[in-house]
């Protein structure tokens, strides 16, 4: 698949940090089962600290931060998900070592995904994030 999106792209180059909107193709995201058009992400501190240069978040760059992304799913490989379907990451290693949500596309392990509820739109998934459903698992 050669499609071209756009990203937010971190580089380091002895020491800086940069932060650009880079145009990339598809082909140059990591392996994964399932390829999401990304329609929302959210911004968390993870992803300020990776976006930063934490290398306690993020090892290793190039990379695009998002711990969180929602949104269609445009491929994959097992039978879990359908083109179409709508659908949420959040954490795992998602927007830390592995290319994240603040991009159009992300591609990921098929165990990462989750059919978003019936009851919550693509926008409110990434209005609770990481952070609204760890908090929600606590109140309960």
């Amino acid at each position: 698949m050669n499609k071209k999106f756009k990203s937010l792209y971190i580089t380091e180059e002895e020491g800086n940090f940069r932060r650009n909107i880079v145009e990339r193709e598809v082909d140059t995201l990591p392996e994964g089962e399932v390829l999401i058009k990304v329609k929302y992400s959210s911004l968390n501190y993870k992803d300020a600290l990776s976006a930063n240069g934490n290398k306690g978040v993020t090892r290793k760059y190039p990379h695009t931060p998002g711990i969180d992304a929602s949104g269609i799913v445009e491929s994959s490989s097992c039978d879990d998900f359908k083109i179409g379907e709508e659908v949420l990451v959040t954490g795992y290693d998602l927007g830390m070592n592995t290319s994240g949500g603040f991009s159009e596309y992300i591609r990921v392990p098929s165990s990462w995904v989750v059919k978003l509820p019936k009851n919550l739109s693509l926008k409110e998934a990434m209005d609770y994030g990481t952070a609204g459903f760890y908090s929600s698992f606590i109140c309960v």
